[in-house]
């Protein structure tokens, strides 16, 4: 690696810093509006961001291309690290939380839109803290790495090989992002749409614009961050349908949200199989979990479909939005609720989990597998949407289920080796690693990691980065033939 490429990767990283240093000093308009107090610790944490960004890029000002595409990895690892960084200081100047650790933890969980939260009474923290980690998944829902390339179009690395480095495999939906009109400063657009569109919605249903706000921010990015102690319990119904819409959307592949909404719908044929599958899979666990709700626990009928509603959106999309205590219900709901969660949501959106179209290659090879068995002699290619998928992204696909099975027994490994109980090392590092949040097998008051130990919370903290980045990103990191001089 050459030293100007660093020189002009500290240079990006800088402009980042001056960017999150920005937001943060957006977080003083409801503290002065609700005349909190709290304005000098949050204006000294962004003055200090905005700081320490502007001293790379004066001092690198000149550099502005990255040569070495390998640099790709190490910047989307690096940006999570350093804004989770910065974004503890909030935390820690208002005195919200005391601990280093904590507070990394929340930042973390707040820039990969993971939901995870060590608070357990968020109504009394002040609003400035509440909209920054509303912000912080809001942004790090659609992909940090997204808004560097609709934002900064000069940042020199191939746009195409930094938008994969954030993947572990190739999305076919991202190559077409550059061989058609889909930009991604239009995917933005998406975002931003669909954003207002439903804050309008919130405030039009009776809701108070700051908490339209705060929770169109946390839901439509897949994130989960609540700004009420029972999550989304004390809602009308309709608030909760809308919720659960919100969380849909996010789920749901944004190159077709813009080939729809642009009446291209000829282009949409072949992303039409992740579709069926994702609302398919959310259909499944509606209809099992009313099934449960009616019979298992005899609630009324719109209550029992509001609640699955609700429920199966927030697994399927790996939001983690919680109106109830799920473990309270029928025990193979729960489970259900884990294997959505773990498939994800649709590639190319906010979701996290392994994704719709990487379960859909692997069910399908397995397929083929079972059919070569009977027909030695017959050819029958893998396909998906109506076309065959290469080797390469089938060999790829396969990696990163063992990848993903062998980072998921390692954490748990080390969150019992740090004291935690089987139950809930298995809750957490499921919690964590797919983004859904709270630990699983848990109610709305427990499912917060105030109480788990130092070691355990930065067990999660890595568990909830691989699971951002797909794991393979940060793995090749620690690969020594990275690091050699070429």
């Amino acid at each position: 690696m050459r030293i100007t490429d660093v020189k002009a990767l500290l240079r990006f990283l800088g402009l980042l810093l001056i960017s999150e240093g920005g937001l943060m000093l957006l977080c003083l308009i409801p503290d002065i509006h609700f005349h909190e107090g709290m304005w000098r610790p949050i204006a000294v944490s962004g003055l200090f961001t905005l700081s320490c960004g502007a001293l790379p890029v004066v001092r690198y000002r000149h550099y502005r291309t990255i040569s070495d595409n390998r640099l790709a990895f190490l910047l989307v690892v690096v940006i999570w690290l350093l804004l989770s960084l910065f974004g503890t200081l909030p935390f820690l100047s208002t005195g919200a939380l005391l601990r280093f650790s904590d507070a990394y933890f929340e930042a973390m969980s707040g820039f990969t839109s993971t939901g995870a939260t060590v608070f357990y009474d968020v109504q009394h923290l002040p609003s400035a803290i509440l909209l920054w980690r509303s912000m912080s998944q809001w942004i790090g829902g659609f992909g940090i790495i997204l808004v560097v390339l609709a934002l900064m179009p000069r940042l020199g690395i191939n746009k195409y090989s930094l938008y994969t480095a954030s993947a572990s495999i190739e999305d076919p939906t991202a190559r077409q992002l550059s061989d058609t009109a889909m930009s991604f400063r239009r995917m933005l657009s998406i975002y931003l749409l669909l954003t207002a569109i439903f804050i309008w919605l919130f405030h039009s249903s009776g809701m108070h614009l700051w908490d339209a706000v705060n929770l169109v921010f946390t839901n439509i990015s897949s994130g989960g961050f609540s700004i009420y102690n029972d999550g989304i319990a004390s809602l009308t119904p309709r608030q909760q349908y809308l919720v659960a819409l919100s969380m849909l959307f996010g789920g749901v592949n944004f190159t077709m949200i813009y080939l729809f909404i642009s009446f291209r719908w000829n282009r949409l044929e072949g992303k039409r199989e992740q579709l069926r599958c994702y609302l398919m899979l959310f259909g499944v666990g509606v209809m099992v979990a009313v099934y449960a709700l009616r019979f298992h626990m005899g609630y009324g009928w719109h209550d029992a479909l509001r609640l699955a509603v609700v429920q199966s959106a927030s697994a399927i999309s790996t939001t983690g939005t919680q109106g109830v205590d799920v473990a309270l219900w029928w025990p193979p709901v729960g489970f259900l609720f884990i294997l959505m969660a773990v498939c994800g949501g649709m590639a190319g959106s906010t979701s996290g989990g392994i994704k719709i179209m990487r379960v859909l290659i692997l069910v399908r090879n397995v397929r083929t597998i079972l059919r070569q068995r009977l027909h030695p002699r017959a050819v029958n290619p893998v396909r998906l949407n109506g076309q065959p998928v290469a080797h390469s992204v089938i060999n790829n696909v396969m990696v990163l289920f063992f990848v993903y099975g062998a980072v998921v027994f390692v954490g748990l490994f080390g969150l019992m080796l740090c004291g935690e109980s089987g139950s809930d090392a298995i809750g957490a590092m499921m919690g964590c690693f797919t983004g859904y949040g709270p630990r699983f097998g848990l109610g709305v008051s427990d499912g917060h990691y105030a109480f788990f130990s130092e070691g355990s919370k930065w067990v999660c903290v890595s568990a909830m980065l691989l699971g951002r980045l797909e794991c393979l990103t940060v793995l090749v990191l620690f690969y020594p033939s990275f690091w050699h001089r070429r």
